[in-house]
């Protein structure tokens, strides 16, 4: 029997409301040359797209971040042209640039660090707050480096978490002990003056037994999330957590049909694997809303900090919350994993390897967190666009990415499938372009038509 589900109706967001980050676009934008012959050059809103947003994504931001539905709205559009204005201004201060965030309800003040007092004046320019501080993003990453070696050398639970603080402009040490946190910041090595030790009671761990999306059952025993649905070649799978399963665990789908086996998984260090299905399963390219409804997924760009983000659980349905820091590092009794996100959106066990998306942009497969959703909780999830690009696969999305390696039009290397880090440069069309906010290219982000993904040298 094939699966599937039914394509659900595109619901316009209110784009055309008052923004207060309406320069942000043409900050984005100016620095563009001409789309190619046809096409128009389109907002960051537009590139995202946010009037994919679907009503049930926005009741439950509206809910959970206590929000109007105008200010969801809002909010969705504001994050979109942040995160295109502080790529366009972090290759502008280089070096010295030390991180951004959004803040407010609607996601309307975007405040871009630097380390240099000069540069002040071209982040007010385009669009965004400045702030000065001592120590650049780079440094951050350096240290927060660091203490993952040191902790992969002799990891410890009474040091759970620990990662980059944009906004705090350190890297932050959460510990249940404080003997533990400076035994890990001696043996990295790291300078001490980029790091702040926190005290914290929580205990993280990985969130089993779980559905997300939709369930899957291990053949071994356990149930655990779809992800995202995901191909490889002519074969359909599913992107999920590592620690649901080794390669070669046989799957059963969420009616206890036969679906598929795991073919790669990472845990610890990572939290990333992929499942290949049979042929009577076809990948969707939609997420399981509050009441089974389906939510789009058109993208895979990363949103910044403090943007909003939802989670699609088994166990606790749909909720939001906001984006805390990237770049985090989690110990699990299992051993410690690297280079996930923290957010405030709340989890349960049962919740393990389902789907974290901003608006319609897919950010990562939930691997675990403390707390509960009577409470409040803090969780973690595995960015998405590391997990595709690492097993070499490409995310089932409403506008159809492409596979890996299909070359662009009208030549050069840009090629829809690829997953593009920031800084990453392609040629098309006989221009050169950098990556601004890391993505998996797909047929109608050609870099000429999308300048919240890519900027013309």
């Amino acid at each position: 029997m094939l699966h599937r589900h039914a394509k659900a109706a595109c619901v316009g967001a209110a784009a055309a409301a008052a923004l207060v980050l309406t320069s942000l676009q043409g900050a984005a934008s100016a620095q563009q040359a001409d789309p190619a012959p046809g096409a128009a050059a389109r907002t960051a809103a537009d590139t995202l797209a946010v009037s994919a947003a679907q009503p049930e994504l926005l009741r439950a931001m509206q809910r959970d971040l206590g929000l109007t539905r105008a200010q969801a709205e809002r909010r969705l559009v504001n994050e979109a042209e942040a995160g295109a204005t502080a790529a366009v201004l972090r290759q502008r201060l280089g070096a010295a640039f030390a991180g951004a965030w959004v803040e407010g309800a609607d996601s309307g003040t975007l405040t871009v660090a630097t380390t240099r007092a000069a540069d002040a004046a071209a982040i007010r320019a385009g669009g965004a707050e400045a702030r000065l501080v001592p120590h650049t993003l780079a440094e951050l990453d350096r240290a927060k480096a660091a203490l993952d070696r040191a902790a992969a050398r002799d990891s410890s639970t009474d040091v759970p978490v620990w990662y980059v603080d944009v906004r705090a402009n350190a890297v932050v040490v959460r510990a249940v002990e404080k003997s533990a946190a400076q035994t890990l910041i001696a043996a990295s090595g790291a300078e001490r003056d980029r790091i702040r030790v926190v005290p914290t009671d929580e205990r993280p761990r990985p969130l089993y037994d779980i559905r997300g999306g939709d369930a899957y059952y291990m053949g071994g025993g356990g149930r655990c999330s779809v992800g995202f649905a995901v191909t490889r070649g002519t074969t359909q799978g599913f992107a999920t957590a590592g620690h649901c399963g080794r390669a070669g665990t046989t799957t059963s789908g969420y009616n206890q049909v036969v679906q598929g086996t795991f073919q790669a998984s990472t845990f610890p260090g990572r939290d990333t694997a992929w499942v290949a299905a049979n042929s009577n399963w076809t990948s969707t390219p939609y997420v399981k809303g509050q009441s089974g409804q389906n939510i789009q997924v058109t993208g895979s760009v990363q949103q910044p900090v403090g943007a909003s983000i939802c989670r699609s659980g088994s166990t606790t349905g749909w909720h939001c919350g906001t984006i805390s820091q990237h770049n985090t590092s989690v110990t699990y009794p299992e051993g410690t994993i690297t280079g996930v996100t923290r957010t405030t959106v709340c989890a349960e066990p049962g919740d393990s390897g389902g789907s974290y998306i901003s608006g319609s942009q897919a950010q990562g497969v939930t691997s675990g967190g403390s707390g509960d959703c009577r409470s409040g909780g803090t969780t973690f999830h595995q960015p998405i666009n590391p997990l595709l690009q690492g097993y070499g696969l490409t995310l089932k999305t409403t506008t159809g990415p492409g596979e890996p390696g299909e070359p662009g039009e009208p030549g050069g290397t840009w090629a829809a499938g690829t997953v593009y880090q920031a800084g990453a440069q392609v040629t098309y069309g006989g221009a050169t372009y950098r990556c601004l906010q890391g993505h998996q290219a797909q047929a109608g982000w050609e870099p000429p038509n999308v300048p919240a993904l890519w900027q013309r040298l």
